[in-house]
């Protein structure tokens, strides 16, 4: 039987087990976007993390993932501002899959919350910081209010990538349904 402490060291390794195969897959970049932003299978690792384990241990690592991020992927940023709210805050609410910890569906649930949660963020930095891009052309249109320019701009990759996570989570919801609710943590938990 596991004890609290052994129960917060395997948090601790499935957390950078996830992170580390987040950064991974966020080198398969299935389209990038010239402002920042890309297409990728990466946000998937931190949702199931945090619907396993919550929503603090999940924002952590969404956290940590969006500090990788900001370092070893070739960050996108117009100063400090955008470095705290793109990177370091953006990849944090992925961590709000959590509060649907142990929920049947929760891992779809999750993953649109912790989706929109990130896309809140960059929604925010985009009509704060990247306004100054406007007025603007995107996608053969020109933009001349922040915040249309960011709802585009950042839902062009936001929702193809929410889309990705939810068919890798129907896809691996019937094979690690009793590691996504959590069954293994329950049966050891003291």
């Amino acid at each position: 039987m596991l004890n609290r402490s052994h129960l917060k060291a395997r948090m601790l390794c499935e957390g950078a087990l996830m992170v580390a195969l987040a950064q991974i897959l966020s080198y398969i970049k299935l389209m990038e976007l010239p402002n920042g932003g890309s297409l990728t299978p990466a946000m998937f690792p931190i949702l199931f993390f945090a619907v396993r384990w919550g929503a603090g241990s999940g924002m952590m690592a969404g956290f940590v993932f969006g500090l990788l991020q900001l370092m070893l992927d070739g960050a996108y940023a117009w100063g400090w501002q955008s470095m705290l709210l793109d990177y370091l805050v953006a990849f944090t609410p992925l961590g709000l899959a959590g509060l649907f910890k142990g929920k049947k569906w929760g891992i779809f649930a999750g993953t649109l919350v912790g989706c929109l949660g990130r896309f809140v963020v960059h929604y925010i930095s985009g009509i704060t910081i990247y306004k100054i891009l406007v007025p603007t052309e995107f996608m053969r249109w020109t933009f001349t209010s922040p915040s249309a320019y960011s709802i585009v701009y950042n839902g062009s990759y936001m929702l193809p990538n929410t889309l990705i996570a939810l068919i890798i989570a129907g896809l691996l919801y019937a094979p690690l349904k009793p590691y996504i609710l959590g069954q293994d943590i329950k049966a050891a938990d003291v």
